[in-house]
């Protein structure tokens, strides 16, 4: 399979810099499954569990909490928010901020400027412990095939 070249930035950090065969990437219109050779694409991201699919390997997850992404022929860089690896996320810490944020929008008015930033709390405490959990329960595996995780 061919490979291209995935680069994952955040403002503090390189998170990721190799060659992969797929990037799985949470769009702000849906998911993207990103393959060598992909047309150009600049397109926004949002909170979600990114995906690198390396053919032999076990698939890579990061969570990100949005961001950019570029894509060319052979190259696809993220510039991301936030992005910790599944490996980076202490899970307690997680639970601990989704029952926070859960108990400050329980108490908050919709339009209160809390509850909008509660709502976004619990959002990257979920899916960082999706992407936490998914690693630890498949070990990483793709579904045979498909690129993307049976989970």
């Amino acid at each position: 399979m061919a490979e291209m070249r995935c680069e994952i930035v955040t403002a503090e950090r390189v998170v990721f810099d190799g060659k992969v065969d797929m990037v799985v990437a949470p769009g702000i219109e849906g998911q993207l499954g990103i393959l060598p050779h992909h047309a150009p694409l600049m397109t926004a991201l949002t909170y979600g569990a990114l995906i690198l699919h390396r053919e032999g390997q076990e698939d890579e997850f990061i969570a990100i909490g949005g961001g950019f992404m570029e894509v060319g022929p052979n190259h696809v860089t993220i510039l991301a928010d936030s992005a910790e690896r599944a490996d980076e996320i202490d899970e307690e810490r997680a639970v601990a901020a989704r029952r926070r944020a859960e108990e400050t929008m329980a108490q908050k008015q919709r339009e209160d400027v809390d509850f909008i930033r509660a709502e976004a709390a619990l959002r990257r405490s979920v899916i960082r412990l999706k992407v936490a959990r998914r690693k630890r329960r498949h070990g990483g595996r793709s579904a045979p095939g498909t690129g993307q995780s049976s989970g």
